[in-house]
């Protein structure tokens, strides 16, 4: 009987940092900086991978499929976060909600499968460079890249279809700035088992599997190079997979200080530990598809000359 005198949630409320209303201003320059940084040095990078005939490789296919990756995350969640620092009422529909949980999750889960196609790429050419046009012909990458994307969106579209069957009847503030789906699934009025053990699951195969293949394939990456007689020799080998580790230590290194931090058990810090957290996840979304563009153009030198090429002939037409 009490459940069927509850209404059913239509909306959910984004708290946001209505807490902190001062902090709001400084935020969004902020935030909205970081989100115009992301749109041009990714959008430049595709330009350029596109458009050079010299960077028609596997290499930079993938990089491409990375940066028009992170534009899609950024754009699922920024823009709902800047309208968020200056709507009074932070609100968000149902179905808006489950699209931008099933665009962040499945753009979270195609990168971390796409990271350890790389990997594989990389592998291939430092271990086995004479076989690597065979191995990775234009056959073999664009399906594994299509994969890495069928893979995130097939996963999310089950997290996601499990978390909207649940019935929301009651409390609809979520304490956060986006949908993100672990504060979501608390509001639910049921048993949210089923949920939590096919994340886990999700986890184990598109956080764990990558991080072992990845693992795996550095091993016999740095093998390889290790034996290579000459320093200048080690050292163009290892130039040439520098800029992709770079960016699996950033991407898995802030994952894990986000998730594996001790939890304060003060209760007089709850606020402070919510707030924390919040800010937390938020940078996470946003310093891993900054900082890509920013090391692929600055570690590699194909990139920077095509990117130098590509402004030339703007300057130019202009």
């Amino acid at each position: 009987m009490g459940a069927s005198n509850q209404s059913t949630v239509t909306e959910f409320v984004l708290l946001g940092l209505s807490a902190h209303p001062k902090l709001e201003k400084t935020f969004f320059v902020l935030i909205l900086s970081m989100y115009l940084v992301i749109l041009l040095g990714n959008g430049v990078l595709i330009l350029v991978t596109v458009s050079d005939p010299r960077l028609h490789t596997p290499m930079y296919f993938f990089l491409g499929n990375l940066s028009f990756l992170d534009i899609c995350y950024t754009t699922s969640s920024v823009p709902l976060v800047l309208d968020g620092f200056l709507t009074p009422r932070k609100t968000i529909s149902f179905s808006g909600c489950a699209v931008q949980m099933f665009l962040s999750f499945a753009m979270g889960a195609t990168e971390c499968v796409l990271l350890g196609m790389m990997a594989f790429d990389r592998y291939v050419a430092i271990c086995n460079p004479l076989r690597y046009p065979v191995v990775m012909s234009k056959a073999a990458y664009v399906p594994m890249a299509a994969s890495s994307w069928v893979a995130g969106g097939a996963n999310s579209l089950v997290q996601i279809s499990l978390a909207v069957q649940l019935p929301f009847c009651g409390d609809n503030v979520i304490n956060h700035f986006i949908c993100e789906i672990l504060a979501v699934l608390k509001l639910a009025c049921a048993d949210i088992s089923i949920n939590v053990i096919s994340m886990g699951v999700a986890n184990v195969i598109f956080l764990g599997v990558p991080v072992l293949f990845i693992f795996v394939s550095y091993i016999f990456i740095l093998t390889t190079i290790l034996k290579i007689p000459s320093a200048e020799g080690r050292k163009k080998a290892f130039s040439t997979c520098s800029a992709h580790l770079t960016v699996v230590v950033i991407f898995y290194g802030t994952i894990l200080f986000m998730y594996g931090k001790p939890k304060s058990k003060d209760p007089l810090g709850a606020d402070k530990q919510d707030l924390s957290d919040k800010l937390i996840s938020l940078f996470y979304g946003l310093l891993t598809p900054m900082l890509n563009p920013i090391i692929y153009s600055l570690r590699n030198k194909d990139v920077k000359t095509a990117t130098r090429s590509l402004v030339a002939q703007k300057c130019l037409a202009w």
